[in-house]
């Protein structure tokens, strides 16, 4: 099914709305994020249009650990296509064209499709998630994401009996990403799921953070939030998503597959093999605290009954 792009907003400049602005932030949601895609949502300059979607608070999932300054969560970002330094993603955000932007559905599944972005999102209720995002690196972060639940695209386009796993891909532009003139990773970045993993209402599909349409640095238009996980498995531009019916390759793990896993599930029992994982540095903060299990999130715990979370890092 090919769905016609809608009609996009023209380019305007980056702006962070300050930490005071957002104090209020069960109000500031309700009364400003009704039109995610409005104009004083904009970051960066080239947004992509997204439908005017109503967004509400999502308590039953949501930290109530203090978040993150928005500064921080949009400044210092892993995200290897715009380059490798963690200022690189803000300086560079501009190479990001997420003009026009579509998300491919295929594979093991009984409706595959091609939709515009605005199209693949308007369907779905957007609401506001406070997730912990813990990198491999041993820091963290608390933020207000913004989208809806991975499990309703699953559920939309029906993968079939050989559906095991679901397969994510990033954007591959050379031309315009500075980190894909590189050969860092084998692009495009891909990541996967099991099928279980990603029908969890805890994994979601975000389009915005901080009452705001996603920054280009913080993966625009569309990205992957798996909150148990380390933050690399969280893929940033998403443009295609395919069913399989054995595991997907994944980035990391074929770059260094002794360093990263498929699983990647946040575990203090499981050292990267340069530093430790059972501290972990929360941005903003000073001294280390302990990493959780699962990042606190034991919700996901039964999807690996009897699995050795060890071997299957």
């Amino acid at each position: 099914m090919l769905i016609k792009c809608t009609h996009r907003s023209d380019p305007q400049p980056s702006e962070i709305t300050s930490e005071a602005i957002y104090a209020d932030r069960r109000r500031f949601i309700q009364q400003s994020i009704g039109v995610v895609a409005g104009s004083s949502f904009l970051l960066g300059s080239s947004r992509a249009a997204l439908p005017p979607l109503q967004s509400v608070p999502s308590p039953k999932f949501s930290s109530d650990e203090e978040l993150t300054s928005e500064k921080s969560v949009t400044t210092y970002n892993n995200f290897y296509e715009l380059g490798y330094g963690k200022s690189d993603p803000h300086r560079n955000a501009d190479s990001l064209k997420t003009q026009p932007w579509h998300i491919r559905v295929g594979g093991e599944c009984e409706r595959p499709g091609t939709y515009a972005l605005e199209d693949f999102i308007k369907p779905h209720q957007l609401e506001e998630r406070i997730y912990r995002l813990r990198c491999v690196e041993a820091w963290s972060m608390v933020i207000p994401w913004i989208g809806f639940e991975v499990n309703k695209i699953i559920t939309q386009a029906q993968p079939n009996s050989r559906a095991k796993y679901v397969a994510f891909t990033s954007i591959l532009d050379r031309e315009n990403l500075p980190g894909q003139r590189r050969n860092v990773l084998r692009w495009p970045y891909t990541e996967g799921l099991r099928i279980d993993e990603a029908m969890h209402p805890l994994a979601i599909f975000v389009v915005g953070l901080y009452g705001k349409v996603l920054p280009n640095q913080n993966g625009a238009p569309l990205r992957l939030i798996v909150p148990w996980k380390y933050g690399f498995k969280s893929i940033k531009s998403v443009v295609a998503i395919d069913f399989s019916e054995d595991e997907p390759p994944t980035a990391w793990n074929q770059s260094a597959p002794s360093e990263y896993g498929f699983y990647s599930n946040v575990n203090p029992n499981v050292n990267h093999p340069r530093w430790s994982q059972k501290r972990e540095r929360r941005i903003g903060e000073f001294g280390k605290r302990a990493t959780l299990m699962f990042n606190g999130y034991d919700q996901v715990a039964s999807l690996y009954q009897g699995m050795d979370l060890k071997r299957y890092f």
